[in-house]
């Protein structure tokens, strides 16, 4: 039986969800996708094993949708599946106004689909853990890509850089550009930073007044 994290707070969304899509109930989701050999449970908990609960409801609900649709395009199931963890969010959370669920499915998406032909990931400075789950990714939407994804990592620290570049059989380019002056400005008022901080000249993203 389906239990996990708020559950009284998201049954309202998921059972709309499911109503929409012709589903029962999220067992019955379960069982449908069991019978079709897909253990959504499995897969998920795979990926990441200590990951709450309704994480694995919500892919589970995702990818009921995309076969009770059926679906077979890879980025057309990634959509579908952002449908379903979009109904996991809770009310008047910041994950449902920012749509959070369809932005991981469009994400997938856009991995997914031939049209796209690079990834391009602004990793935060020294950010080992980011730069290997973008190349996770990449790797795992090649499975289904007939041309693999480019891959591009920028905003590393050169050690950092170098040292996932060696590891990964990636290119490690180090490059030099100027920015104009008014560009930097724009962007740390935008991002409420230093420019300094913008330039990996200090790990204070705090202007100094």
């Amino acid at each position: 039986m389906a239990t996990f994290e708020s559950m009284d707070r998201r049954m309202p969304k998921i059972e709309a969800c499911l109503k929409a899509n012709g589903l029962e109930s999220l067992d019955a989701c379960n069982e449908m996708l069991l019978a079709k050999g897909i253990d959504c449970d499995k897969i998920v908990r795979g990926v990441q094993p200590i990951c709450f609960d309704n994480a694995v409801w919500a892919y589970t609900l995702g990818t009921a949708i995309a076969v009770k649709r059926g679906l077979t395009d890879a980025a057309e199931c990634a959509a579908a599946i952002g449908e379903g963890l979009e109904a996991f969010t809770i009310p008047g959370s910041v994950a449902e106004q920012r749509q959070v669920g369809l932005g991981h499915g469009n994400l997938g998406a856009r991995l997914l689909s031939e049209d796209t032909t690079c990834f391009a990931f602004l990793a935060g400075h020294e950010s080992f853990a980011a730069a290997e789950g973008a190349i996770g990714i990449a790797r795992t939407a090649n499975k289904v890509r007939k041309t693999p994804l480019r891959v591009i990592l920028n905003g590393l620290g050169k050690d950092a850089a170098y040292i996932i570049s060696r590891i990964n059989g990636f290119t490690y380019v180090q490059t030099e550009y100027d920015i104009p002056t008014q560009t930097l400005v724009r962007l740390a008022d935008f991002y409420n930073v230093s420019v300094d901080y913008i330039l990996c000249r200090t790990e204070n993203p705090k202007m100094n007044k």
